[in-house]
């Protein structure tokens, strides 16, 4: 919709998406006209006037003309492959759709390219979208004898990758294939643009290539801001959601797959080969939770929790860093801690963890840390 809103000329484009979820959690996702994410406030705007039940709401002409696309697939792989259509004829592809979006879109795109396909999660029933299969359960899918697999999420904005040897390229990985394509072809504009959540390995590997970074909060839509503020050809999350602005408006699993391809197929590379643009240095996460309603940032930002990590970072150096996040949707503070040691990563993250524990357990009986 993202991508078919500002070519047929919509005011606005709705789609019903449980993204990575189970279909339990299926809502509405709304784009402009240009194919973009709507800011926060116009979002609780639209969620206040879903609220309020007892106010008489537009019908028939009132509400405007409404377009249901019976060919939404058809319409929008065709200015995918108009751009991107790689030949990769002989390339044995394996692609799991999660009974989702993609399940049309994808086997429709990748058949133009000439790859020898096989198919999995492209039979949705309306309830098993993401269950077992796609990018959230990437671990389930079986690569054997394919020089590549994509798993895309339930709404197909974001994709993640197998090489031919059955590893994991995650979103940090293939942002970097990409990123290392465009600067040996001239063609990186305005640096790249990614989370506070990706690999320090990734870090590394930009300034290694002399690219310029950006990190903002967790979302696409931060990465997106901050893209078009910049002129960045790219950007993304270690999830998958990849935006690469001289084809997309926001994440497009489609769109980052075939790209991802082409980079293989323009330099005989498999993407083992490819994905060692970076080292991934080992991550440890610990989720602490806050039983105080509404205390996960003030303990975050304790005092306390402060001192711990000042002396954690110093013992760490210049080979590690430590991340501590407050949950926006639970009460949780997530201690995420990165160092070329795995032994030093997680004893770090443990006692770090522990602190904020500690913080959290003074917060919840009023005790100033």
């Amino acid at each position: 919709m993202a991508a078919l809103a500002p070519r047929l000329g919509a005011t606005a484009a709705g789609v019903v998406s449980a993204s990575h979820n189970p279909y339990q959690d299926n809502g509405i996702k709304f784009f402009s006209g240009e194919g973009r994410k709507l800011p926060d406030e116009r979002e609780r705007e639209i969620e206040g006037l879903t609220a309020r039940g007892d106010e008489p709401r537009p019908t028939g002409e009132a509400v405007g003309t409404v377009e249901g696309l019976g060919e939404a697939a058809r319409l929008y792989v065709g200015g995918v492959v108009a751009r991107l259509r790689p030949a990769a004829a002989g390339v044995k592809v394996l692609l799991d759709c999660a009974h989702g979006a993609a399940y049309e879109a994808a086997p429709l795109a990748f058949s133009q390219t000439g790859a020898d396909l096989t198919l999995t999660g492209v039979d949705p029933n309306g309830t098993n979208i993401n269950e077992g299969c796609g990018s959230t359960h990437i671990e389930k899918l079986d690569a054997s004898g394919h020089d590549v697999a994509f798993a895309f999420d339930g709404d197909a904005d974001r994709v993640l990758a197998l090489d031919e040897k059955g590893s994991v390229v995650d979103g940090d990985r293939i942002i970097a294939i990409l990123v290392r394509d465009l600067v040996g072809r001239g063609a990186l504009a305005g640096g790249v643009v990614v989370t506070v959540m990706s690999n320090l390995g990734f870090f590394k590997a930009m300034e290694a290539l002399g690219v310029p970074y950006e990190v903002t909060p967790v979302g696409d839509r931060h990465v997106a801001e901050a893209m078009g503020r910049l002129g960045a050809s790219v950007g993304g999350e270690q999830s998958g959601h990849v935006i690469l602005a001289e084809h997309t408006t926001t994440g497009d699993g489609l769109v980052t797959a075939l790209a991802l391809l082409d980079v293989m197929v323009r330099t005989a590379r498999p993407l083992s080969e490819l994905a060692q643009v970076m080292d991934l240095y080992p991550q440890t996460l610990i989720n602490v939770r806050v039983e105080e309603p509404g205390a996960a940032r003030d303990v975050a930002t304790s005092e306390e929790v402060g001192r711990a990590v000042a002396a954690a970072e110093e013992r760490l150096g210049g080979e590690g860093r430590i991340l501590l996040r407050p949950s926006g949707t639970e009460p949780v503070v997530r201690v995420m801690v990165e160092h070329s040691d795995e032994v030093v990563c997680r004893q770090v993250c443990e006692e770090i963890a522990g602190v904020v524990s500690g913080a959290g357990a003074n917060a919840e009986r009023g005790v100033r840390t």
